[in-house]
C-alpha cells in the first residue's frame, strides 16, 4: 500500500509539471528587428514575435527600426499589434545611421516609449501617391488625394495624442514631409530619449511608467537579458514570395509551364511545376497591392504570344502580345512604396527573351510556308525501308515509322534495306538497295 501511494504521488507530481502552467521565465527584454521595407511579411513577423514575447513573459519588447517605409496596410496592421500588446513596446530607431521614414514614423509614434540612436532620423511621412510634386503635398490636390492626406494626418495625430507626443510636428511630417534628426526630435518632444545602444536604453527607461493593455506598468529594465526574436519559417517564406520581382517571375513561370503541358500532353513535369508556381504567384499577388488591369494585360499578352505558335500571323499576334505584356508588367504593382516595385531591367529582360523566342518561331514558320510540301505517293516513292522480317514475294516493311505491306521480285533479307519504287493502293513495290546499286 505504501508503495502504491508513493507511485501515485510521483505520477501526479510528474503530470503537474508536464501539464501545469509554464513557469514564468522573467528577466527578459525581447528584441524585434524591422530592417528594410515594411510589407506583409513584416506584419506577420511583428504579430508572431509580440505573441511569443507575451508567452515568454518578457518584461519589455524593444522594436528596432531601420526602414524607408512600405505599405500602408502592413503599417496599420503592425500598429494594431503594438497597441494590443500586453507587453510594453519600446520603439528604437537604430543602429546609428538608421532611419524611421514614412511608415516607420507612424510605427514609432505608436510605441509606448519612442527612442532613437544618435545620428538617426525620422519623418517624411507623406503618403507616397502624394509625393513627387514640385509643390507642397497639401496644395492643389484632387478630392481623393485630399481624403488620403487628411486620413493620414488624423491617424498620426491620434497616435501622438495617445502617447503624449508632439502632434503638431507629426502633422507637419505628413503634410509637408518634414524630417528630424535624433537630437532635434528629442528637443521637440517627438521622441522620449536618445540612447546609443539597447543596453543604455534599458538603463534609461528603468522606472518609467507606461500604460499598456489598459493598465499602468512600472518598467524594471536595468538588468534584463536581451534576447532577440527571429522570424519563423512562415515569415521567411512570406518575405521571399512577397518580393514583387519573384512573385512576377513565379506567375509567368506558372503560365509557361501550363502552356507547355497543354501543347505537349503527357510531359507532366512542366504542368505540375507550372501549377505550383502559378498558385504561389497568385497567393503573393493576393497580399500585394496588385493593379488588376496590369495583371489582365499580362495574361492577354501571354495568350497572344502562345497563339502565335498555333496561328500563322507572321508576327502580328506576337508583337501585340509583347506590347500588352510589357505594359501590363509596368502597371502590375499598384504602388511606389520602397521595395515593392518590379525593376524595369527585369521586365525588359523577360520581354527581350520572349521576343527572341517569338522571332525564332516566326522564322521557322516562314521557312515552313516557303518549303514545298510533298505528301502521299510522291513522298513515299524513293523512300528507304527496312523489312520487318525476311520475305520473298510479299511481306512487311517499316517506312517513316509505319508498317506497310510490300512486294518484291527478289528475296529480301531481314536487315537488308529496300527502296520504294512504286505504290499500288496500300501495297508498296520495293527492290533491294544493293541490287539497285549493282
Amino acid at each position: 500500500m505504501r508503495l502504491f501511494v508513493l507511485l501515485a504521488t510521483i505520477i501526479l507530481a510528474t503530470a503537474a509539471v508536464a501539464y501545469g502552467p509554464a513557469p514564468r521565465t522573467g528577466g527578459e527584454a525581447a528584441v524585434i528587428t524591422i530592417d528594410g521595407p515594411i510589407g506583409p511579411a513584416t506584419s506577420d513577423y511583428v504579430d508572431s514575435a509580440l505573441k511569443q514575447a507575451a508567452a515568454r513573459h518578457a518584461h519589455v519588447v524593444i522594436l528596432t527600426l531601420d526602414t524607408p517605409g512600405g505599405l500602408a496596410t502592413a503599417m496599420r496592421d503592425i500598429i494594431q499589434h503594438i497597441l494590443a500588446s500586453p507587453v510594453p513596446v519600446v520603439g528604437y530607431v537604430a543602429p546609428e545611421g538608421a532611419r524611421a521614414a514614412s511608415a516607420g514614423t507612424y510605427i514609432l509614434y505608436a510605441t509606448d516609449i519612442a527612442a532613437m540612436a544618435p545620428t538617426t532620423n525620422l519623418g517624411a511621412a507623406t503618403p507616397v501617391p502624394l509625393m513627387g510634386s514640385e509643390k507642397a503635398p497639401s496644395q492643389n490636390l484632387t478630392a481623393e488625394q485630399r481624403k488620403v492626406l487628411n486620413d493620414s494626418i488624423a491617424y498620426i495625430r491620434a497616435l501622438a495624442q495617445k502617447r503624449g507626443r508632439n502632434a503638431d510636428w507629426a502633422e507637419k511630417a505628413v503634410r509637408e514631409a518634414a524630417s528630424l534628426p535624433a537630437e532635434a526630435a528629442l528637443k521637440k518632444h517627438v521622441v522620449d530619449l536618445v540612447a546609443p545602444s539597447i543596453g543604455a536604453l534599458l538603463v534609461a527607461i528603468d522606472g518609467r511608467r507606461v500604460t499598456t493593455d489598459g493598465r499602468t506598468v512600472v518598467l524594471h529594465t536595468r538588468n534584463l537579458a536581451i534576447r532577440p526574436i527571429e522570424p519563423n519559417w512562415r515569415t521567411q517564406f512570406l518575405s521571399v514570395i512577397t518580393n514583387p520581382t519573384l512573385a512576377y517571375l513565379l506567375f509567368l513561370g506558372g503560365i509557361l509551364g501550363i502552356i507547355i503541358e497543354a501543347t505537349h500532353p503527357g510531359l507532366i513535369f512542366p504542368g505540375v511545376v507550372g501549377a505550383i508556381c502559378l498558385l504561389i504567384g497568385l497567393f503573393a499577388f493576393q497580399i500585394l497591392p496588385v493593379n488588376y488591369a496590369g495583371l489582365a494585360l499580362i495574361v492577354l499578352g501571354v495568350g497572344l504570344m502562345a497563339a502565335e505558335a498555333f496561328v500563322t500571323s507572321f508576327g502580328s499576334l506576337g508583337v501585340g502580345g509583347v506590347a500588352a505584356f510589357v505594359i501590363g508588367s509596368v502597371l502590375l504593382m499598384n504602388t511606389h512604396a520602397p521595395g515593392f516595385t518590379i525593376r524595369l531591367s527585369v521586365i525588359v529582360g523577360v520581354a527581350a527573351a520572349v521576343s527572341i523566342c517569338l522571332l525564332l518561331l516566326i522564322t521557322f514558320a516562314v521557312r515552313a510556308h516557303r518549303r514545298k510540301v510533298v505528301t502521299g505517293a510522291e513522298e513515299m516513292i524513293g523512300a528507304i525501308a527496312l523489312p520487318v522480317k525476311a520475305f520473298s514475294g510479299t511481306g512487311q516493311v517499316r517506312v517513316h515509322g509505319e508498317i506497310w505491306r510490300a512486294r518484291s521480285t527478289s528475296r529480301v533479307g531481314k536487315d537488308q534495306q529496300v527502296k520504294v519504287v512504286a505504290m499500288n493502293g496500300l501495297t508498296l513495290d520495293v527492290e533491294p538497295v544493293d541490287e539497285l546499286k549493282g
